[in-house]
């Protein structure tokens, strides 16, 4: 098994290398110009591991959402990497990315609820649980409003971890959910390493896709959609 992802949905890029039970992963610190560098990490990555792209199984992405450019760019990239190659795509959550890495922080809790920021005073947010081989699964759709409208579902199990920088930017969030947060916790961003691990399970399962079918998840453009509708 040989899988490579890739996330730029952030301010946070990154790209990762599973092979086997191996991971391999690079990231640049925060900022600017993903565009400018994916790629490069893609070639240091591979080389490192000396393997091609065409020997690879899938390639995996951070699908969002996030940043409308970020999550457009990582999805081009993927297409056009996986295009060339013949490989089959495999789309990943970044909140779900996100919220493995808070499970994997919390060794006790079950459940974690994650909030990105989405700009516009609202941000990004879903619930997700521990899987039976310690992966995160969706318990619920993923949702993009105001601060107010994050909840807990009521079947969720605890205890309930929060993750994610709409935390840091809205403290209140935390506080009527009755969670506490480390300053870790509420800064996490999604990362490659995460999402090739996520990817694996989708992988095995049959859920990998075309490249053409690799498409960005932006939520804020879906419910503009559900409105005019």
């Amino acid at each position: 098994m040989k899988i490579l992802a890739l996330d730029t949905a952030t301010e946070n890029c990154s790209v990762a290398l599973l092979i086997e039970d191996a991971l391999l992963a690079r990231e640049l610190p925060p900022g600017p110009g993903h565009s400018a560098h994916i790629l490069g990490l893609v070639q240091v990555l591979l080389a490192e591991a000396a393997v091609s792209l065409s020997d690879l199984d899938c390639i995996a992405f951070g699908r969002g959402p996030g940043a409308f450019t970020g999550v457009r760019l990582a999805a081009s990239v993927t297409q056009g990497l996986a295009y060339g190659a013949g490989l089959p795509v495999v789309a990943v959550s970044d909140l779900l990315a996100v919220a493995q890495q808070a499970l994997d922080l919390a060794p006790a809790a079950r459940s974690v609820v994650v909030c990105n920021d989405a700009r516009m005073q609202e941000v990004y947010w879903a619930c997700a649980t521990r899987g039976p081989t310690g992966l995160a699964t969706t318990a619920g759709p993923e949702q993009v409003g105001h601060p107010d409208t994050v909840q807990l579902p009521l079947e969720m199990p605890g205890p309930v971890a929060g993750a994610g920088r709409g935390f840091a930017l809205w403290p209140s969030i935390g506080e009527r959910l009755g969670l506490t947060l480390s300053p870790a916790q509420a800064q996490l961003l999604p990362r490659a390493r995460e999402i090739v691990r996520l990817a694996v399970p989708e992988w095995r399962a049959g859920h990998s896709v075309a490249p053409e079918q690799a498409i960005p998840v932006y939520l804020r453009n879906d419910v503009a959609k559900r409105s005019r509708k």
